[in-house]
């Protein structure tokens, strides 16, 4: 008499075994998918949390509105600094850079000069800071830093270049971004000596 209790463990014709191995295989790719989409989601989380921290830091110097007229690429401008070398914006790109537009008869110039020297001591090779001089000569430059600067101070006697910014009015300050597009203005002094100003601007994308 067949033994009825052996019947469910009998294998039908047709009927394959999946090997081990490919039970291994499988288990093992389904692990790497989880942890790969818990990665992406990690990335992502923390990539909107740099970007919080980074705003967060800019609002902290309360900036300002931007013009129509800046939103995209910031304008190009090629100056001398005081050795006779010549900057442009263009050549920075792939880095942070701080556009200052100041000069030494500006009182609120000289009130933030040393928070902007601060900054450029701070962000070292990290970003740039173009302390863009609207003074009519090099005497007047030389004679407000006797002892030089940390900063790469330039020349514009015309004042072409502020104009191109949409600005006659001085201290003004444009943050550009690695792309050359400008992200934010700051119309009038700021502290720039406060930890959040380097944060913002080394860290803007």
């Amino acid at each position: 008499m067949p033994d009825r209790g052996r019947r469910g463990s009998e294998t039908r014709p047709g009927d394959r075994a999946v090997p081990a191995g490919a039970r291994r295989a499988v288990a093992m790719a389904i692990v790497a998918l989880a942890t790969a989409a818990l990665a992406v989601r990690f990335l992502a989380g923390a990539a909107r949390t740099a970007a919080a921290a980074r705003d967060s830091a800019c609002r902290a110097l309360a900036p300002d509105p931007l013009s129509p007229k800046l939103r995209g690429l910031a304008p190009d401008f090629e100056l001398a600094d005081a050795a006779g070398k010549r900057w442009s914006l263009h050549a920075l790109r792939d880095r942070p850079v701080l556009v200052s537009f100041w000069a030494t008869w500006c009182p609120p110039c000289v009130e933030e000069m040393p928070s902007l020297e601060t900054l450029a001591r701070r962000l070292g090779d990290r970003a740039t800071v173009l302390a863009v001089s609207v003074d009519d000569s090099w005497d007047a430059i030389r004679g407000f830093f006797p002892n030089g600067t940390s900063l790469t101070v330039l020349l514009d006697p015309t004042r072409q270049v502020p104009a191109r910014y949409g600005t006659s009015q001085f201290p003004e300050s444009f943050l550009v971004d690695r792309s050359g597009q400008v992200r934010y203005a700051f119309i009038n002094q700021r502290n720039w000596s406060i930890p959040e100003a380097s944060a913002c601007i080394e860290d803007v994308r």
